[in-house]
């Protein structure tokens, strides 16, 4: 199964808190308090995002955290590599050399080739669609379950 991490879904979640403020300069506490995260994860998720430049941070007794951009100009990928690193299904897709079996594999160019489809698809996706609701069923993608 293809999942992304605790983290990078939290960080998306306090980013969803930031654009719902719609220009309000944030501090962690209260970030946590709105995304119901403890405020060590907040802190870190946070201090991952400012160092790539997705959110601005300001100090002294008003400061606190805010959007760099505006969300529908920020992609779910970029929240993803920022959290997570390089979107890419195995580690061979990213850089050479990670994989003991690279010599004699020939499926590199293909998972390469998933690894950029996936993630053109989540450069897709802005923040500001992440924020809005989408009801049960009615989401481009309706995930069934199928009973053996």
């Amino acid at each position: 199964m293809l999942r992304i991490s605790k983290m990078t879904d939290y960080a998306i979640m306090v980013m969803v808190e930031l654009h719902a403020s719609r220009g309000e300069v944030l501090n962690a506490h209260a970030l946590a308090e709105r995304s119901r995260l403890e405020l060590p994860t907040v802190s870190k998720v946070l201090k991952l995002l400012v160092k790539m430049n997705l959110v601005d941070s300001y100090r002294g007794t008003n400061g606190g955290y805010c959007l760099e951009r505006k969300a529908q100009d920020i992609s779910v990928a970029e929240i993803i590599a920022a959290i997570e690193g390089p979107i890419a299904m195995t580690e061979c897709s990213v850089e050479e050399g990670l994989c003991a079996q690279e010599a004699i594999c020939s499926l590199r160019g293909n998972w390469q080739r998933i690894s950029v489809a996936v993630a053109r698809a989540m450069e897709g996706v802005s923040l500001a669609e992440m924020a809005q609701p989408v009801k049960p069923g009615t989401g481009p993608l309706h995930i069934t379950t199928l009973n053996a």
